[in-house]
């Protein structure tokens, strides 16, 4: 006996939790269940587009196709309409879409987000002008210079997000967010004393204007006031890796022998063998090129050239993923072992005993010339990775550490002439394993490739 419609709708609910949660294959199951007995059901063609997508199947265009049949006005369809075509290499599809999207809805924020990918992918300099045109289309909307702002700031482009984020809080003056922003990229741009003049009028006490102001203050070499500013933050939050990575910086600056503690015990960092009795590894490298055949450069993370995966790496399907999610489990056991007492003071000595498990999981593909990884941390974890699966080789002439990971270098933006505290060769099969709250990026190389998976680490406590 079949189910009936509420029934159906109740497991379709259900099921997009579990989609959410990463239990992609359950969710599958649920959905092709309702779809058996439905193939029109919006809830389960929608779902199924959406894990269909996430898991890079060539099916995935098609899957948006039949749930725009039924729900041929779902903007949300019609986006993952575009980003299954350009997994699968039509980007130029992808392209007429998402300008389609954005001219018909030009405050929805996703669709402006994902055309800017596409442009910054295409090349296109001024890849997010399309955001000026929403601005003048819904005048009253303060998110779309918010996230105009935020977006040529997430590819260093500081000075024109500080324009930005100026004109915003002319026209939305009721708003002081926009003032926080315009100081925040002013300094980053360069402009101390515009900055200085900005951070003084400010009114908001948040623990975000804190952090911000005190990377302007290490930018000016007040440290004292920046140690200041992110004890205030880390009072309130012992927790927040961003202002502890920060302190990091400040205490190295000024020979406190608290860098020592934070990042310098034995053990803390380290790379480490990957136990892989199962051949995980080289099981998962090819599937990881074939993704990335169809990958971009993403908005708003480190990566200077090269393409990342989308989505959770170890929530798609392919038990290849899974099984390489096992081995780096074991792993982590391995670095357990290696660290410094547990340390409650410590923003990760703290999580010592306590279960840990990943969350992000995603992979990069380098290329020799241009491509790297700026200086920076991951601020939703305790622990940071980088897992080689290929390496490049070293070519005469160029930097003897070439993709090498840096550990400790600030970013360039905060004027701190500091050098790594740690240099790691990257070795196929194994994995870097450091602490969250400490900078890190990976050194240019002339020629090859460099393939990696990494993820964060959190604590289950």
């Amino acid at each position: 006996m079949g189910m009936n419609t509420p029934d159906m709708d109740r497991l379709a609910a259900e099921a997009d939790d579990w989609r959410r949660a990463g239990d992609l294959a359950r969710a599958c199951e649920a959905f092709d269940t309702i779809l058996e007995q439905d193939g029109k059901h919006p809830g389960a063609l929608r779902g199924r587009a959406r894990i269909a997508l996430a898991c890079g199947d060539d099916k995935a265009p098609d899957w948006f196709e039949r749930g725009l049949k039924v729900d041929p006005g779902s903007a949300d369809l019609w986006l993952g309409k575009a980003q299954a075509l350009d997994v699968t290499g039509d980007s130029k599809g992808a392209l007429r879409i998402a300008r389609q999207l954005a001219e018909q809805a030009p405050n929805w924020l996703e669709g402006l987000r994902f055309l800017g990918q596409l442009r910054l992918a295409g090349g296109e300099e001024d890849f997010a002008s399309h955001y000026g045109a929403a601005a003048r289309k819904v005048p009253r909307d303060p998110n779309i210079w918010f996230d105009w702002a935020n977006q040529l700031a997430a590819t260093d482009r500081f000075e024109d997000a500080a324009e930005v984020a100026a004109n915003a809080a002319l026209r939305f003056p009721e708003q002081p967010e926009f003032q926080l922003q315009h100081a925040m990229h002013a300094s980053a741009a360069g402009d101390l004393a515009r900055a200085d003049v900005l951070f003084a009028k400010l009114a908001i006490n948040s623990s975000e204007r804190m952090r911000t102001e005190a990377r302007h203050r290490i930018r000016c070499g007040q440290f004292a006031a920046a140690e200041d500013l992110l004890n205030t933050v880390l009072v309130a939050n012992t927790d927040d890796i961003a202002a502890s990575a920060l302190m990091g910086l400040v205490w190295r600056a000024t020979g406190n022998a608290k860098a020592r503690w934070l990042h310098e015990q034995d053990g803390i960092y380290g790379r480490f063998p990957l136990l892989d009795d199962g051949n995980a590894l080289a099981a998962t490298i090819p599937l990881l090129h074939r993704l990335h055949d169809n990958a971009a450069l993403p908005i708003g993370q480190s990566l200077r050239g090269g393409t990342q995966t989308r989505g959770n790496l170890f929530d798609r399907l392919e038990p290849e993923f899974a099984a390489l999610k096992r081995a780096i489990e074991a792993t982590l056991e391995e670095y357990r072992a290696t660290l410094p007492p547990q340390d409650l003071r410590h923003p990760l000595l703290r999580h010592r005993r306590q279960p840990w498990q990943i969350a992000g999981s995603w992979s990069v593909r380098l290329s020799g010339g241009s491509d790297h990884h700026k200086s920076h941390i991951h601020p939703s974890g305790v622990i940071s990775s980088a897992l080689y699966l290929e390496v490049p080789e070293k070519d005469a002439g160029e930097d003897p550490e070439p993709g090498w990971l840096e550990l400790g270098r600030p970013p360039a933006d905060l004027k701190l002439d500091l050098e790594p505290l740690a240099l790691i060769k990257p070795k196929p099969g194994h994995l870097a394993l450091f602490p969250s709250t400490l900078y890190h990026g990976t050194r240019r190389f002339n020629k090859g490739q460099r393939l990696t998976v990494t993820f964060d680490v959190i604590s289950g406590a």
